[in-house]
């Protein structure tokens, strides 16, 4: 009997990480995974990229595992929502390595996703929840946009009550205003000359500081902004 030491695998326990900007480090998932009991062979793990725009098999690392996975190895997640938080894309994915002969085992509550059983009724129910699973990620990853949207629009709202309304005027508009009133120009004339409203000009004569003021709120605003993005 001949003994073909290249067929044979190993079965590997291999975890997938992945973070975008604001959630888990991919350090923690691992030190998670091993707290949890799992003795992990290679990690492999995408950063920075969008469970929800970016299907596994496209992001950086993410790809890797196809290649990677073998039958008889074991892939380990935090949560489904690592794979993604796209429904179709995580079902396909998770179905696939199954086909594949790969276990999928979860940290958190660590649920077994295998293509073991042939019984009708244990593959329904597997593949009941990991749909409901992958549509509960999807349905998290929508909700925090939304509120992240609310949030966005609410900061706006805010901002715009501190500032008041916009100046109809801009900085030069408002010196050469200054300027005319200083030579006793009438306001009718000035807001020919300068190009503002009768009103406005009254404004500006009436309470030259909170003119001032007003335009510096505005311009705070806007170099704020500039430096966020």
């Amino acid at each position: 009997m001949t003994n073909d030491v290249t067929s044979y695998h190993q079965p590997k326990t291999i975890l997938y990480a992945r973070v975008s900007t604001t959630e888990q480090t991919i350090d923690h998932q691992e030190a998670q995974a091993r707290a949890a009991g799992f003795d992990i062979d290679l990690s492999v793990s995408d950063a920075g990229v969008s469970g929800v725009a970016v299907p596994l098999a496209d992001r950086p690392e993410g790809k890797r595992l196809f290649d990677l996975l073998r039958r008889g190895d074991t892939l380990v997640v935090r949560w489904v929502d690592r794979l993604g938080r796209n429904y179709q894309d995580v079902t396909d994915t998770i179905r696939e390595f199954m086909r594949r002969g790969v276990i999928v085992r979860t940290v958190i509550n660590n649920m077994t996703f295998n293509g073991a059983s042939t019984d009708p009724m244990q593959e329904a129910v597997r593949d009941a929840l990991i749909g409901f699973m992958a549509a509960t990620a999807q349905a998290q990853a929508e909700a925090t946009r939304e509120a992240q949207r609310a949030g966005i629009e609410h900061a706006k709202a805010e901002q715009a009550k501190y500032r008041g309304r916009k100046p109809s005027y801009t900085r030069d508009q408002l010196a050469v205003t200054e300027s005319l009133l200083e030579k006793g120009m009438g306001a009718t004339a000035i807001a020919r000359e300068v190009g503002l409203s009768r009103a406005t000009v009254i404004r500006i004569k009436k309470d030259r500081p909170a003119a001032h003021a007003a335009l510096e709120k505005w311009s705070a605003s806007n170099d704020s902004v500039k430096v966020r993005s």
